[in-house]
């Protein structure tokens, strides 16, 4: 795991938790929901800058094939079950939830590359 991969993964730990190690508590199911929403609203931010880092990406790729690049994806696969693992996450989950946004992405960034593409044509 990259120095970069154990900073993340103490970051994301700092988030999780209570400065004394200890998971949050919560009292009722309002507070449950009420830290879920929480956390997707930052999810969603993480993934919006997830996402203009896959729009730059195009304008650096010279094919589709390179659009699709497996050897990639199954690199993140690897890096984010680990990484789930040390979390306390189901790797299964993880690469499940991977798996679907990188599929996604890899659709949006498709769309790039053929505006990028025609572009350059023009």
């Amino acid at each position: 795991m990259t120095l970069r991969d154990r900073l993340d993964m103490a970051l994301f730990r700092r988030r999780l938790c209570q400065p004394d190690g200890a998971k949050m508590d919560v009292s009722s199911l309002d507070d449950v929901r009420s830290n879920i929403d929480r956390l997707d609203r930052e999810i969603i931010k993480l993934l919006a800058e997830r996402g203009t880092y896959v729009h730059q990406a195009a304008k650096f790729k010279t094919s589709s094939a390179d659009v699709e690049a497996p050897k990639r994806v199954e690199q993140v696969i690897t890096k984010i079950r680990a990484i789930s693992e040390e979390a306390g996450l189901e790797p299964n989950v993880a690469e499940a939830a991977y798996r679907a946004m990188i599929a996604a992405f890899i659709n949006v960034e498709h769309q790039a590359f053929q505006k990028h593409q025609t572009a350059t044509e023009a």
